[in-house]
């Protein structure tokens, strides 16, 4: 069945345009996006340039051949779903411009067809590993895992909304040379009621103390070496604290995922790849990867890269000195570098994935280029048949332009930042709606305000820091959640109101006033921006599409009567409030973020 969707019936007919004028060409290159500026049309295609100059060929001539060859395709009637209007006009030195001709049937068509939401599935669908949030072990969830959580979590949710496989897995930090520590301040200095009334709190205590005490006495220290090593081989007792740990956490990552809407297919933690840590060691060794070094082992440059482009190399005094990744230390323990490369290992093994994603800060990026090239020297042809990527973010600011901290310096608790949320948004709901129950008011305020935190986290570019304002996040107005939730709520409003929408008769509707057109229009590209949140793994596309949207809407809404309009116009104006807030609702599900009936 061919696609009712504007851009995908241009796409398929210029690429056999293309085929037919330059059979050479990887058609895959061209694609029809929305163009840029509305002025110059509604579509426009840029491939023809590169493809031209790839040839050795006139870009501009290059087109007018395209073109011409489009429209002999068109006049054949090989496709009848291309409508007129729809033919394309070349701009400066070789781009093709389309504008719709709303006359046509095409957009009443789309829209009666617009069960997908305007969305083409993947085509092939890939399957992709999403590592993101990895919290770590009798540690408190902090404001830093927002932005891992919420935009992984977002990444996750557009590549299945387009018919990709996805799997899910949550490395959390369950095993290290702190545990040693733990062990020792369990036994010595446990708090039983404190660990029963916040066992994250206690288990923090115990670390710093611990932590402390090591510091000032050696013999403190060498009594939690002699506990990690009971713990790594097996001692029934430390295991035994070491899962209760493990136990105690989980209920609080329970806890913030839950109120966060967030769920992993698996949390495969460090401690799993455990076992397999010396057999990658002697692996990389006796492929000759790695080699000794002052007592450890590590992974030095193989001297194929520029030394200002190879990871494993440093810039000292103008001299370029090794900067080798460690893979075991000089006394026998293994680190992160280790871990990710075994669990490198076992995904590709385990799921054959197309590519994988890890959802950390940049702050992590030389880390992750050093991973992803010894892997790619140690399993060439794995590493070849999957995209590794590091989606990287940054920092969470303060108005002080520092990082985001409570007034004593402390790093906040996740939890206490949407405890806080919510409370303001609850007294922002208890102000404007007091008429509400007092469980709808409480309902709506945990969506709002975690939406609120989840929504000022994926707007901005995630490569840019941004400063963290509680009065702008729960603002009505502006590029807000709460202003998407809002409109998302008014429109559909207007469909309870006006009923089911009569699919029979739109096909005699024909959108004439300006704020339908431009609505409409929009609402055909909301396929298209979760493509390029899923192409470049930029969540702020989506948002931005959204509050776009949600203005258009706004607009059509002051200027067109829906429930009042006669026939066809009222059925065509319900069923574009109907798409608007089904399109809206499906994307703050996207973004992770709930959509209220009542606001």
């Amino acid at each position: 069945m061919p696609s009712s969707l504007p851009h995908s019936i241009l796409e398929q007919r210029l690429r056999r345009a293309v085929g037919e004028v330059l059979p050479s060409a990887n058609l895959d290159t061209v694609q029809v996006r929305p163009c840029p500026d509305p002025k110059h049309g509604d579509y426009q295609c840029t491939a023809l340039i590169g493809l031209a100059k790839q040839a050795r060929l006139n870009p501009r001539a290059f087109a007018q051949e395209v073109l011409a060859a489009y429209q002999r395709l068109q006049q054949s009637g090989g496709d009848a779903s291309i409508e007129v209007g729809m033919v394309p006009e070349i701009a400066g030195p070789g781009f093709l411009n389309f504008r719709i001709d709303v006359r046509t049937s095409l957009l009443p068509a789309a829209l009666a067809g617009a069960d997908r939401l305007f969305c083409e599935p993947a085509r092939p669908p890939r399957t992709v590993v999403v590592d993101f949030s990895s919290p770590n072990v009798a540690k408190p969830m902090h404001v830093g895992h927002i932005r891992s959580t919420t935009l992984g979590d977002c990444l996750q949710r557009a590549f299945r909304s387009l018919g990709h496989r996805v799997i899910t897995d949550n490395h959390i930090g369950d095993w290290g040379t702190q545990f040693g520590k733990l062990l020792v301040g369990w036994r010595h200095g446990l708090d039983r009621a404190a660990l029963e009334q916040d066992p994250i709190a206690e288990l923090e205590r115990l670390y710093r103390t611990e932590n402390a005490a090591g510091e000032a006495d050696p013999s403190r220290l060498e009594m939690a070496r002699q506990e990690l090593v009971k713990l790594q081989s097996g001692d029934p007792e430390n295991l035994a604290v070491w899962k209760e740990m493990i136990r105690l956490s989980q209920v609080q990552f329970d806890a913030i995922y839950g109120r966060l809407g967030v769920t992993f297919d698996h949390t495969l933690g460090e401690s799993f790849y455990n076992p397999q840590l010396p057999e990658v060691v002697a692996d990389l060794m006796a492929r000759g990867i790695a080699r000794e070094s002052e007592g450890a082992v590590a992974v030095f440059s193989d001297g194929s890269l520029p030394p200002k482009e190879d990871p494993f190399l440093v810039n000292r005094d103008g001299e370029w000195v090794p900067d080798p990744a460690l893979i075991r230390k000089s006394d026998g323990g293994f680190n992160y570098m280790t871990t990710d490369l075994a669990t490198l290992d076992h995904r590709i093994r385990t799921w054959a994935p197309d590519e994988i994603i890890y959802v950390v800060d940049d702050r992590q990026a030389p880390h992750f280029r050093k991973l992803f090239l010894t892997f790619a020297r140690w399993k060439p042809e794995a590493a070849a048949r999957t995209r590794l990527r590091h989606i990287g973010f940054g920092k969470i600011l303060g108005d002080d332009g520092r990082p985001f901290r409570t007034r004593s310096g402390d790093t906040i608790r996740l939890a206490e930042l949407l405890d806080e949320a919510v409370e303001r948004s609850q007294r922002l709901v208890d102000e404007k709606r007091p008429e509400l129950p007092d469980a709808t008011r409480r309902q709506i305020a945990e969506t709002v305000g975690v939406g609120a935190v989840k929504y000022q986290d994926l707007l901005p570019n995630r490569q840019s820091d941004y400063v963290f304002s509680w009065d702008k996040m729960l603002a009505l107005t502006g590029n807000t959640s709460p202003y998407l939730q809002y409109q998302c709520t008014r429109a559909g409003k207007v469909v309870r109101e006006g009923g089911p929408v009569d699919r029979t008769r739109l096909a005699s509707a024909v959108p004439t006033e300006e704020a339908e057109i431009v609505l409409l229009k929009y609402l055909l590209n909301y396929g298209l921006t979760l493509e390029s949140v899923v192409a470049e793994c930029r969540p702020n596309y989506l948002c931005n599409y959204l509050y776009e949207l949600a203005g258009h809407y706004s607009r059509f809404y002051e200027a067109c009567p829906v429930l009042r309009a006669g026939e066809p116009v009222r059925t065509l104006r319900l069923a574009l409030c109907d798409l608007t807030a089904r399109v809206l609702q499906d994307g703050l599900r996207i973004l992770g973020i709930g959509a209220p009936e009542v606001m």
